[in-house]
């Protein structure tokens, strides 16, 4: 497989198709053709507004999709990946009747069918098996809609992606599904290095049996296409042959891959005529416009959004990922994009490209902002946008324009790194996520200005937390001296919040004199593992308990015990953190009672990856690694009581694991068997109940 030359920023263009599709259909999605057409109109542009609904939102199409694409890292990027180790990816991040899927229950929503069927111990391809789950359910759009990572790390291979989705969409689905996501991904592989999309449609056509319903369909809507001008004509041959009545279930994939072919045949390549197409026929229309979006985002490039419409300014590159690593919730399209990318180049074995040394925010895509925006009460125009040149060691900065900049002012333009203000009452798919930003960890950027900037500005580093009664208090940092043709370079250290979470990390602009001009902020990058006490803060609000991602039965922070955790059946986790963490110590009082296992984890990468130092009520202390399964690295007999608290701490240092309880040390190991690196702290309980009052992280 060789990677084209412009991977990185053909994909860019696929992920921001794919998250300007779902925004766009999203707000009417399962709208007939005729309620859109009386209520919108033909659909030209975004329509939140009308509707009364915020346009960053959690989708399950957006979650699921760079998701479960993670099957692949975790199990060493390997192109003999199973569906049976997707299958315990879903395992791993998915939290149940929490985060990515429909939880519309057994035999109603197929994904939430296949889940329960994982969960039991029937393991993928046979957890969406028709045989299984029957034909209706089976054959739903879910394999569709996950789909198009898969088809990004195959550029040019479309053989290898339309293996990888069948794995992939087998786990939940089977038959006419499977058949349809082969579709999407191998022409999404092969639009790297094919232009022409009847070609696309050729190659892959030749990836599915020419028996199937799914053959025949793409078939026929190239000949309607062909015959009719008017894509209305098209539509209508789709809802008389293949409509929603002629099969069962809420959701099936026939018709919604039907309007997919239809649109980018008469859309003749142009995205904003593909995408009106595609969302006012209706029915699933935030699925198959993110399909439709990713696809010609890929095959045309940045250019596809240069057509009058500004689809990305909205947009920003935002996206959320709720998932049981919550540390990657709060995300952008550029950090996803180097995440596909360097699985695909893995598969090609190639080493991965890391811009600016890896930064996490490095702007250095075209037109990339990474979710910074002006803040909503600047009291002069602040313009953000990405530019060429201004960096060190890569090709882009971020700009920061400001217009007249008073010295009795301040403008500021920040990123979110925690759930967003407007993010936290979102319902529909709730918003789970840990803070990306902790105090003990070393933030650094650097900027610069034009020489012909008419005057110095200082440049401040601050950060929003969420503080008493969940309202933003801002902390300012390290501030430098911005000087015409001048580089400065800017570190801070995060102080200490008193458990609160931090929000967004920013710039604040100040001058002695009123000017105008612009800084360009080169990279901003944070580090370290954090210095930090989980507890009840002094000013209690809400948010602070949403910083823990909640895998638990329940899971209450209104008792006496700061945390109070039950687990019905099985094993539940109450994590926070990120996956960048790695050589660190965490300690928790763990307080059992009428409980099966009580403990805390370090290196949490999920519901099923961690190591664990757990009290058992068979009368045993165990350090544990859960990797699928648990798998007991270490046992003591230790003679502990319901009720009575125990100090746990656990170390992980490189492969190099000890334990303490109650300061004396209990375990030393070294694991060199497939070593969890990095990850998350957590509370762990299984069967019973586990109370907690504070938990500490301290860098080894």
């Amino acid at each position: 497989m060789a990677i084209p030359a412009d991977y990185a920023e053909r994909t860019y263009a696929g992920v921001l198709g794919k998250l300007v599709g779902v925004y766009l259909g999203r707000p009417f999605e399962g709208w007939t053709y005729d309620h859109i057409m009386q209520e919108l109109g033909e659909i030209t542009g975004y329509v939140h507004d009308r509707l009364g609904m915020p346009l960053i939102v959690t989708d399950d199409d957006i979650s699921g999709t760079f998701t479960f694409l993670r099957a692949l890292p975790d199990y060493g990027n390997s192109r003999d990946l199973t569906a049976e180790q997707i299958g315990q990816t879903w395992l791993n991040y998915i939290i149940e009747n929490r985060t990515i899927l429909w939880w519309g229950g057994m035999g109603n929503s197929t994904e939430h069918t296949a889940y329960l069927r994982l969960k039991s111990g029937i393991p993928a391809p046979r957890s969406g098996s028709i045989e299984v789950n029957s034909q209706v359910v089976a054959e739903q759009i879910g394999a569709q809609i996950f789909i198009d990572g898969w088809g990004m790390v195959a550029p040019g291979d479309p053989e290898l992606a339309a293996q990888l989705a069948w794995k992939a969409g087998s786990v939940s689905h089977d038959g006419e599904a499977l058949y349809d996501a082969q579709i999407i991904a191998a022409m999404e592989a092969q639009a790297y290095v094919e232009k022409d999309l009847n070609k696309l449609l050729d190659t892959a056509l030749k990836l599915i049996p020419n028996t199937s319903l799914t053959y025949r369909m793409i078939n026929d809507i190239r000949e309607w296409h062909s015959e009719y001008r008017d894509w209305h004509q098209t539509r209508d041959q789709i809802v008389a042959n293949y409509g929603y009545d002629k099969y069962g279930g809420n959701c099936h994939t026939i018709p919604n891959h039907a309007l997919i072919i239809m649109s980018l045949l008469h859309g003749n390549d142009d995205l904003s005529k593909s995408l009106m197409m595609v969302n006012t026929s209706g029915w699933d229309t935030d699925c198959n416009s993110g399909n439709v979006g990713c696809l010609l985002g890929i095959k045309n490039g940045l250019a596809a959004f240069q057509n009058g419409y500004d689809w990305r300014g909205p947009v920003a590159d935002r996206l959320y990922l709720p998932t049981a690593d919550g540390g990657s919730a709060i995300s952008d399209a550029v950090t996803q994009t180097y995440k596909v990318v360097n699985i695909g180049r893995a598969l090609g074995g190639l080493e991965p490209v890391q811009p600016k040394n890896g930064a996490r925010f490095h702007f250095d895509l075209p037109d990339a902002v990474q979710g910074f925006l002006p803040a909503s009460d600047n009291t002069s125009p602040l313009a953000i946008e990405n530019t060429t040149g201004h960096s060190q060691t890569g090709t882009h900065s971020l700009a920061l324009r400001y217009t007249d900049l008073q010295p009795t002012s301040s403008l500021r333009a920040s990123t979110a790194t925690f759930i967003p203000q407007e993010a936290i009452a979102f319902n529909h798919y709730k918003l789970l996520a840990s803070p990306t930003l902790y105090p003990g960890q070393t933030v650094r950027a650097s900027a610069a200005a034009d020489a012909n900037n008419p005057n110095e500005v200082q440049l401040t580093l601050y950060l929003n937390y969420y503080g008493a009664n969940d309202e933003f208090t801002r902390r300012d940092g390290t501030t430098v001296v911005i000087k015409p043709g001048q580089v400065s370079d800017l570190t801070w250290i995060i102080p200490d919040l008193d458990g609160a979470p931090v929000a967004e990390i920013g710039f604040a602009l100040n001058s002695e004199q009123k000017t105008t001009g612009a800084v360009y902020i080169d990279y901003l990058d944070w580090n370290g593992e954090p210095n930090v006490t989980f507890k009840k803060p002094e000013n209690d609000g809400s948010l602070w308990r949403r910083a823990w991602v909640d895998g638990t039965d329940q899971t209450d922070m209104r008792w006496a015990e700061t945390f109070r955790i039950v687990q019905n059946s099985g094993t539940g986790l109450l994590i926070q953190g990120t996956r960048d963490w790695k050589n660190y110590r965490v300690s928790a009082d763990v307080t059992p009672h009428m409980v099966r296992t009580a403990g805390i984890g370090i290196r949490v990468q999920g519901m099923r990856r961690y190591y664990g130092l757990l009290l058992s009520s068979e009368g045993l202390i165990n350090l544990v690694k859960a990797l699928d399964g648990e798998h007991i690295l270490a046992s003591k007999t230790y003679s502990w009581q319901f009720g009575q608290s125990y100090q746990l701490e656990l170390e992980a240092n490189g492969n190099d694991l000890k334990a303490w309880i109650d300061g004396q040390l209990i375990f030393e190991f070294q694991d060199t068997n497939d070593p969890l690196e990095s990850g998350a702290v957590a509370l762990i309980c299984s069967e019973g109940r586990t109370a907690t009052q504070s938990i500490s992280v301290k860098p080894v």
